[in-house]
């Protein structure tokens, strides 16, 4: 069992890994796999479905069935400055969507999408442990959102390519000033535009899914039934596709295809491909987890997946490679779907504005700025520089008593006040306090009901604290580890140093996870 202390654990230091009766492993490839918005249960709730990658995964793999993201905004890009790095957001710097990547000094590559950089990245990731150790270690990261590229290498610049809304691969002039030539001829097979005019329809009969097919509520009341349609324009078709299942076949093609042309995992120390595919965040965003959508995608998903497996053993030897399998994030059913369900208190839908009202009525009767002050994601700032006629205490004391008459409520606190708490029990502080570098904190957070959700306007979505937003698949697969089911609480943090364990690598930094020897032979 680990700790559930916030506080730094030493970096460890290698140690040999040997297969059990037989020589030294050594991996010659790492591939780290991140399914954006996947909930755990989904390995569990349709297993008997699976034929492909996730089969292979949940019947070889070792499996942590208690494993979280330790952290209080449950975002793709906080999540994924985590998992290979081995520190929470407090330590990576990486707090919020809205302060990822977005960067317009590094504009993209023929693309007119909003530039991308990990400039806000802080420290280092297992790309850095392996580069250190062996200069001649290749990298590739490959992802459909900038966020899901980027920041598991951290600032490391090798080859780390994302699929803006032109529907071409791309990278921003951080890595380099064009792009190398076989990513050309990849685009050039435009994948992405030949599904115009096509449909996404059921992988297996209707009779398969339980989950009912029309719940208006899903997708915003537009296009909840199957078949979903593609566009028949091939240009509105390469964008549409961010939001179908094929995109993660074609992000994993991209990678195979990466993968050969860079010659990762021939070379006499370990190389890193690591893949985020996004599609499983876009449909739950739209349809929920609760939804046949949803559904299909995972089958679909596990087939990508067993298809990519299977060509990549064609091309590398099996036993030398290692797979990780995580999520940046869980989610939580739709508030009316809960609510329907009898949860008590009943789930809302709650308009961040309410959050402000208080805050915004004394900075108006006082006179004062009222852009001192910003709320998101349950994090209240004040900016003390443009307060004038009234201090931040009054400020920060108006937020927390308005908070309280809000509907979908749960908790206010002042970030100070929860190292005040039993942190080993109370996961709510606990993940406020290991989401912000001091520099970078709010002067208070909110926490809402378990199941309301901020309403910006999706069907769906995450963020909260709370453990259907935290809970992660968390699965390592290949020669160095044991297969079966552990129980025992773990947390993304706890991914790098395990692998840096059986990669006989030593981290450059304190990290806040541990090995998780229990799975290591």
């Amino acid at each position: 069992a680990l700790a559930l202390l916030v506080c730094s654990a030493p970096a460890p230091g290698p140690v040999p890994v040997k297969a059990a009766g037989g020589p030294a492993a050594r991996p010659s490839l790492l591939v780290f796999i991140t399914v954006d918005q996947m909930r755990p249960d989904y390995l569990d709730r349709y297993k008997s479905q699976f034929t492909g990658g996730l089969a292979r995964l949940v019947k070889q793999g070792a499996i942590f069935t208690d494993a979280y993201q330790d952290h209080a905004i449950t975002e793709t890009a906080p999540g994924h400055a985590s998992i290979m790095s081995g520190r929470f957001p407090r330590r990576t710097g990486i707090t919020r969507n809205l302060a990822g990547v977005n960067d317009p000094s590094s504009p993209l590559i023929g693309s007119q999408d909003l530039g991308a950089s990990p400039f806000r990245f802080r420290g280092t990731t297992i790309t850095d442990w392996l580069v250190a150790k062996n200069s001649g270690t290749k990298v590739l990261s490959v992802s459909m959102k900038d966020r899901g590229a980027i920041l598991p290498i951290g600032r490391s610049k090798q080859p780390v390519y994302w699929f803006p809304t032109n529907g071409t691969f791309t990278t921003s002039t951080y890595y380099r000033d064009s792009l190398p030539d076989w990513v050309k001829a990849f685009n050039a097979r435009h994948l992405a535009e030949a599904y115009a005019g096509k449909v996404w329809d059921l992988l297996l009969p209707a009779k398969e899914y339980a989950e009912p097919d029309s719940v208006p509520i899903e997708s915003n009341g537009r296009d909840y039934l199957f078949p979903h349609l593609f566009p028949t324009d091939s240009v509105l078709t390469a964008n549409a596709i961010r939001g179908y299942p094929m995109m993660d076949e074609i992000i994993l093609s991209f990678a195979l295809e990466g993968l050969n042309r860079l010659g990762l995992g021939t070379g006499s120390s370990p190389d890193l491909l690591a893949i985020s595919l996004s599609t499983t965040d876009y449909v739950g965003h739209r349809f929920g987890p609760d939804s046949r959508e949803i559904h299909d995608q995972v089958l679909r998903l596990d087939r990508y997946l067993g298809a990519f497996i299977d060509s990549l053993y064609k091309v590398r030897d099996s036993t030398t490679i290692i797979f990780a399998l995580t999520a940046d994030h869980g989610t939580q059913p739709m508030p009316e779907i809960s609510a329907a369900r009898g949860q008590i208190p009943m789930p809302l839908r709650v308009p961040p504005a309410l959050f402000m009202a208080a805050p915004l009525d004394l900075l108006r009767a006082k006179k004062a700025d009222t852009t001192a002050i910003d709320f998101e994601s349950g994090a209240f700032f004040v900016d003390s520089a443009k307060l004038t006629g009234v201090s931040v205490d009054e400020v920060v004391k108006a937020f927390l008593a308005g908070a309280k008459k809000v509907p979908g409520e749960m908790r206010a606190d002042r970030v100070p006040d929860l190292a005040k708490k039993d942190t080993t029990k109370d996961a709510i502080s606990r993940r406020w306090l290991n989401m912000f570098p001091a520099d970078l904190a709010p002067n208070a957070v909110a926490t809402l009901t378990v199941g309301s959700i901020w309403s910006y306007g999706l069907p769906s979505t995450h963020g909260s604290p709370h453990d259907t937003d935290a809970h992660v698949p968390l699965v390592f697969m290949g020669a160095p580890f044991k297969p079966g089911r552990y129980q025992a609480f773990a947390r993304t943090v706890d991914i790098a140093p395990t692998l840096a364990q059986v990669l006989g690598i030593t981290p450059s930094e304190p990290l806040d996870g541990r090995p998780l020897a229990a799975a290591i032979r």
